[in-house]
């Protein structure tokens, strides 16, 4: 575990998989099988999601990704506890503590 994700408490195996529910632009590069890809509406390749917004590759059981060691360029590049992650987990924690407001007239 490197030290920021020490100092900040946070590990890929206590987490909520968040970064699985972000967007995974391909590269040319990526060799992931086409039934994991799909096309977005701006006609770039990204893993495909499920129908509750999870990549079709997280193995839902374990929470972990079922294609780790051929996984797109771009989750290698994704820090666990880097900004990014940060940044990710502190926005669900934002819309989870959110309260509708409900105006009345």
């Amino acid at each position: 575990m490197n030290a920021v994700a020490r100092e900040k408490g946070v590990h890929c195996s206590s987490c909520d998989a968040l970064c699985c529910r972000l967007t995974v632009v391909l590269f040319e590069e990526d060799a992931i099988p086409a039934h994991l890809t799909e096309r977005n509406e701006q006609g770039v390749t990204v893993m495909a999601r499920d129908a509750d917004g999870w990549c079709v590759a997280l193995n839902n059981a374990r929470m972990n990704c079922g294609i780790y060691e051929t996984r797109p360029a771009i989750c290698r590049k994704f820090t666990m506890a880097g900004p990014y992650c940060r940044d990710v987990r502190a926005e669900a924690s934002r819309a989870q503590h959110s309260v509708p407001i409900t105006l009345v007239r």
